[in-house]
């Protein structure tokens, strides 16, 4: 492909030559082949799944395999080959380092009210939730569930249909479907859709130089580049926690998120170390596609800081429908990588000795995806010389209007932040409050921020505030699916919706839902707490039926029946 543009290069130069001598007829064409050697100059430099270099530098440089053309067409968006950066001889209003939800809402609000903004990225534009979490993940997640559905319309014939044969997964065609869904949202975050918005976007590090300078290292062999600022904004998101102290780990061949969604074969087997959002859904999609997979829990249950009932409601869910293995109280011994990848094993093979209930455990697995929580990405920032404290395993410390306690010029948002959550949606709500703080006089706080959270496994486990308390300090009221009509009809009963109040009043302080969709119906528990609306509000609003939602609806009607007027 590459030999095909560059003659078609050398015909357009020819031809632009020629036509440059010949008067009028020139004048006529010329601005129309300028376009097209435009064209091909663009496409000499795009990334290309057909140029063995571009499919070596994407893997080596980018984490990012393997490189068709829906992952070329992902990269030419968010990690262009070549990219002309601006002058940077001007005082920016606002830069913004890094290119995640944060970085990318923060310095196009700044350009769209009039400011002079930049965005500094480092890898990939639209950071983890675009490249390597939610959005990724989510295609896994819809393909399992559809999976999941087939599989029961075909062992309850309650359901009328009628399936010959087993049930086969195309692993291939399912990460292929994710690649190109990925590709498909990707120009929204991409370098050309930001400078067209008007913030200039540098690709390379970004570093302090002092208070009020930033110097980017660019990804090309190029000079530095220094920039100053009047307000900055760090955003430089996290990675995977990787745990010290277990023999053999760091040598291992094991996964990550980050290189999770490049996998081209099924694993036959998985262990995973952690217990969280990430371990559970991955744990829940690949048992779905067939591998067998083990999840090591530290504690004697999940979700330990919560509500019991949720652990172990979800816990036998993927036990019960999707065998799921569990391994509670685990700790890992030692890893031995038993065999490398190369040109004859498309997956390394490790072997895992854990002790587990007072016992030693032995397993072996294809893959071993570490799962144990974020740290930030703070350390190449040169933080002190522009006097920004922070922590190393925290992140940069702030005060509650999301400014640096240390540095009045310099704010952060996302999960580079100490002491919020580490979540999409809240980094993009940090960054307009950020915005709206650091340039506009405004005075919005993290503290007044009501962040609800969701784990999409099936059931999805949703919360907002507190739903850690114990019944003798909240009052707390529970509605089950078991007795909810669209669960009944949809063959669906597991979960229930669960709000804590402040004792002996209405008023909410947080919820559970482990529900299909406890993603959409926990919103409306968030606008109730961030509003004031009281759970007798909640059980007098007006519900479709039939619907999940009725459930949030119930906990408020058991309120209003406890104090019902009674005829004597």
């Amino acid at each position: 492909m590459f030999s095909k543009l560059l003659w078609t290069f050398l015909k357009v130069s020819a031809v632009t030559a020629l036509l440059q001598s010949s008067g009028g007829f020139g004048q006529r064409y010329r601005v129309s082949l300028q376009m097209s050697k435009s064209s091909v100059d663009r496409q000499i430099s795009s990334w290309s799944a057909s140029n063995p270099q571009d499919c070596k530098d994407a893997k080596d440089k980018l984490n990012i395999w393997p490189l068709d053309d829906y992952n070329a067409r992902l990269l030419n968006e968010v990690r262009p080959k070549s990219w002309k950066h601006a002058n940077p001889d001007v005082i920016y209003d606002f830069i913004a380092i890094g290119a995640g939800a944060g970085g990318l809402v923060s310095s196009r609000q700044v350009a769209r009210r009039g400011g002079k903004s930049a965005m500094i990225s480092s890898h990939l534009a639209g950071g983890d939730c675009l490249n390597v979490g939610c959005v990724p993940s989510k295609a896994l997640i819809r393909c399992a569930r559809m999976i999941r559905e087939v599989r029961k319309a075909k062992s309850e014939s309650e359901f009328g249909v009628r399936i010959n044969g087993d049930v086969e997964v195309d692993f291939g065609a399912i990460m292929e479907r994710m690649r190109k869904l990925r590709a498909e949202i990707a120009p929204i975050d991409g370098h050309e859709r930001g400078q067209s918005i008007g913030a200039d976007v540098y690709q390379g590090l970004g570093r302090f130089v002092d208070e009020n300078t930033i110097e980017i290292i660019p990804s090309l062999d190029e000079k530095p580049i220094q920039l100053r600022f009047r307000k900055v904004a760090i955003c430089t998101g996290g990675r995977a926690s990787i745990p010290s102290g277990i023999p053999g780990l760091m040598d291992a061949p094991f996964t990550t998120n980050e290189n999770l969604f490049n996998l081209t074969r099924l694993p036959p087997r998985m262990v995973i170390l952690g217990s969280g959002v990430v371990a559970l859904e991955m744990a829940q999609v690949f048992a779905t596609f067939g591998t067998e997979v083990t999840v090591l829990v530290r504690s004697n249950s999940l979700f330990p800081r919560v509500d019991p009932e949720v652990g172990s409601c979800l816990k036998r869910c993927l036990e019960e429908h999707d065998n799921v293995n569990f391994l509670m109280m685990a700790k890992v011994k030692q890893v031995e990588t038993l065999q490398e990848v190369d040109d004859k094993n498309y997956l390394p093979l490790m072997r895992l000795t854990i002790q587990s209930g007072g016992k030693d455990v032995t397993i072996n697995t294809e893959c071993l995806l570490v799962a144990t929580g974020r740290v930030p990405n703070i350390e190449k920032l040169n933080l002190e010389a522009a006097n920004v404290a922070f922590d190393e395993r925290r992140g940069i410390l702030v005060d509650d209007r999301a400014r640096s306690i240390s540095n009045p010029n310099v704010y952060s948002v996302g999960d580079c932040t100490a002491g919020v959550p580490r979540l999409t949606h809240m980094s993009g709500e940090m960054a307009k409050l950020v915005v709206n703080n650091a340039l506009f006089d405004d005075d919005w706080k993290l503290s007044s921020l009501v962040v609800p959270s969701c784990m999409y496994t099936e059931p999805e486990f949703a919360s907002v505030g507190d739903v850690s308390a114990k019944s003798d300090q909240v009052d707390i009221y529970t509605t089950s699916l078991e007795h909810n009509d669209r669960s009944i009809l949809d063959g669906d009963r597991n979960g229930f919706v669960k709000i804590y109040c402040e004792k002996g009043t209405g008023k909410i302080k947080g919820c559970a839902i482990v529900a299909s969709r406890a993603g959409e119906l926990i919103n409306e528990v968030s606008l109730a707490i961030k509003y004031g609306v009281t759970l007798e509000g909640l059980g007098r609003n007006i519900h479709c039926y039939p619907t999940t939602g009725e459930a949030v609806m119930g906990c408020g009607l058991q309120l209003i029946n406890a104090n019902w007027k009674r005829l004597n």
